[in-house]
């Protein structure tokens, strides 16, 4: 042995080497063959019985991608799928006033003035997604926004951090009818599941602080399961911010909650209601004191 390196080198081929040579054509390749190798033979990996596995590669993958592009630290923006750009919602509020006069042009403008009254959160989570992305750019942990991959207040986190020239993660999943991620997300931190347990456990490894927009059942679960594992300790405390007085109060009775010995009055301390991008900024920079000299944040289970 005349080269030191081989010392190092690799016992065995690669899994890849294998894989490549194992797909020469073969006496046994037939689809009634088992002849295939068990990592690349599909039919075996979807198997009822594969599922621990498939869960576990459902773990990792998003885990290991996101450990080698050096995400630690980050902030999860939840909310509808439905709520439009301000721009659009307008375009559609003009359409529907040049209508004929009639209960269907009532309707529609109904409808469409609607929208244009939930497009503000839609800018207002781009603009707390640019604000987060900027404003912690450098610090020794950045801390990146992660949506659900999806249209709505999803793209408008995701799109907040893209017009400032930041990274930001998009959980997609797969769903019966179509979804395509939105078009702002980081490339390579664009994932999709299977499984909406391993992707809201994604949602929440690394996350400082949960924002949350008004939304329909979705958001609520995600909203709800995460309250309900900072109640129980399963998960240390982080803030829970709550976009928009009016409407969560308007669709959940807290109070009623307390009233009726539901909940405990000190778990309405869980989450604080803000209106504006600038408030939940300044909120999270009140409880990481971030912004001053030695302002770091590090996070994790």
């Amino acid at each position: 042995m005349n080269n030191p390196k081989e010392l190092h080198g690799r016992n065995f081929p690669t899994a890849g080497q294998d894989a490549l040579n194992a797909s020469r054509p073969s006496l046994y390749g037939g689809d009634d063959s088992s002849y295939e190798l068990a990592f690349t033979d599909s039919d075996f990996l979807l198997h009822p019985d594969l599922r621990p596995v498939r869960m576990q590669l459902e773990l990792l993958k998003p885990e290991m991608v996101q450990r080698e592009e050096g995400v630690e630290s980050t902030i999860v923006v939840f909310g509808s799928a439905r709520i439009l750009p301000a721009d659009e919602s307008q375009a559609r509020l003009r359409v529907a006033m040049d209508l004929p006069d009639g209960p269907e042009r009532d309707l529609a403008v109904r409808q469409a003035q609607r929208q244009v009254d939930m497009s503000r959160y839609y800018e207002e989570a781009r603009a707390f997604s640019a604000l987060v992305t900027n404003n912690s750019a450098k610090l020794d942990n950045p801390i990146y926004v992660v949506t659900g991959g999806g249209p709505g207040v999803m793209e408008a986190g995701n799109r907040g951090a893209h017009e400032v020239g930041g990274k930001s993660i998009g959980l997609n999943i797969v769903l019966p009818h179509e979804q395509e991620p939105n078009p702002y997300i980081t490339p390579k931190l664009c994932f999709q599941f299977h499984y909406f347990a391993l992707r809201k456990m994604h949602f929440l490894m690394r996350s400082v602080a949960l924002v949350c927009f008004p939304g329909g059942f979705g958001t609520l679960d995600e909203l709800f399961e995460t309250l309900t594992l900072i109640q129980t300790g399963k998960c240390r405390k982080r803030p829970v911010l709550l976009f928009g007085r009016e409407f969560w109060t308007k669709l959940i009775n807290f109070d009623y909650l307390v009233e009726t010995g539901m909940i405990s009055p000190q778990d309405l301390g869980l989450f604080h209601y803000v209106e504006t991008a600038d408030e939940a900024w300044a909120t999270l920079q009140k409880v990481y004191g971030l912004g001053q000299p030695d302002a770091d944040i590090a996070c994790g289970w």
